[in-house]
């Protein structure tokens, strides 16, 4: 599309320009650019790698790999060419190479992305990942989705690329995106008019939500983790849902509420999981002393900034956060242990969040 200038009597047309002309190359240049600033592309990837070429019996790389919000993989193919060569079908090859990626292959393929282009900086690859994809879940690694998107970056597309591109979308799971950069020079300045050609931007935002319900049913599709969340009922009260790992720890503050000791609360967990320290210690006194009892411990798996102070005996107690299956009978074992007290617990209905 010709980029018009504004005269005083007329619009005056400047012809595009040619990244060969321009002396622009697809990696030294166009996917340099793109590597630093991908949002460009329009959303907001995070990019994991570049001329990634992880796999045996691969000669070739994908120029750039990233990750979108949730959780799927992008491979992105840049060419300089006004035809795009046959890119859709290389993108293809490669989707289908990283398909089965999961969590801890990207994290391998991001430390050594960041080793590589941030040498400088103090880089917590795993927290940036997580962050990145709004984990939340402590003991549980971020699902990488097995449907893997397909970016094409090109100075236009021929007849044979929209056409397969168009069709391949129609099956579910591809989502394929042709962008295309259109090289201008004006007074010396290169600019770059960087437009998605498909699908169309106004169809594009109804195709996401689309893309995210499959996203969602295909995670409910292969996550085994229980959800499974409880009300504690004080007095034939029911107090609000809670998730496993808090369940538990309000069933131990309503107990001690209504005078069990922690020290007889205790025989009824396995010492693993419910532990006591010497002296009435603060949050940041519990990390310390965990830190200092055993030092490969990961002290984000304790309850450390909220743990149960015994004045009458001095000592502080902290509980585990890991219960999984086990949540259930622990629930059960300290409802049982303690009548008089009428604490006791129920299974949320199902479709509560």
């Amino acid at each position: 599309m010709p980029l018009y200038e504004v005269g005083e009597r007329s619009l005056e047309r400047r012809p595009t320009a040619d990244f060969a002309a321009l002396a622009m190359y697809e990696r030294h240049d166009l996917q340099r650019l793109l590597r630093g600033q991908i949002d460009a592309l329009g959303e907001d990837l995070l990019v994991i790698g570049e001329e990634f070429g992880e796999w045996q019996d691969a000669r070739r790389r994908i120029d750039l790999l990233a990750l979108d919000k949730s959780g799927r993989l992008v491979v992105i193919e840049i060419k300089r060419t006004d035809d795009g060569g046959h890119m859709e079908l290389q993108a293809i090859r490669y989707a289908a190479m990283v398909s089965s990626m999961g969590f801890a292959q990207v994290l391998e393929a991001y430390s050594v992305h960041c080793a590589k282009h941030r040498a400088q900086e103090d880089v917590d690859a795993r927290g940036e990942l997580e962050s990145f994809l709004g984990s939340s879940e402590v003991d549980e690694d971020p699902v990488i989705s097995t449907d893997v998107r397909i970016i094409l970056v090109s100075a236009d597309f021929g007849r044979e690329i929209t056409t397969a591109v168009l069709w391949l979308n129609g099956f579910e799971g591809m989502d394929i995106r042709c962008i295309r950069l259109v090289p201008y020079e004006l007074d010396g300045t290169v600019l770059l008019d960087i437009q998605q050609v498909i699908p169309l931007p106004e169809a594009a935002d109804y195709q996401v939500q689309l893309r995210k319900k499959g996203a969602a049913r295909d995670r409910a599709r292969r996550d085994t983790r229980d959800f499974t969340r409880y009300h504690i009922v004080v007095d034939g009260n029911e107090l609000p849902h809670e998730n496993k790992r808090n369940a538990i720890r309000v069933m131990v503050r309503e107990l001690t509420a209504r005078g069990v000791k922690l020290s007889e609360i205790g025989r009824h967990f396995p010492p693993s999981k419910f532990q006591s320290l010497e002296g009435l210690l603060t949050p940041d006194e519990v990390r310390e002393n965990l830190a200092t009892l055993n030092p490969h411990e990961k002290r984000q798996r304790w309850f450390a900034d909220e743990p149960f102070l015994d004045e009458s005996s001095g000592k502080t107690y902290i509980l585990l956060k890991e219960w999984g299956h086990k949540t259930e009978l622990q629930l059960r074992r300290l409802s049982d242990a303690f009548p008089e007290t009428k604490v006791s617990f129920r299974e949320a209905d199902p479709d509560v969040s």
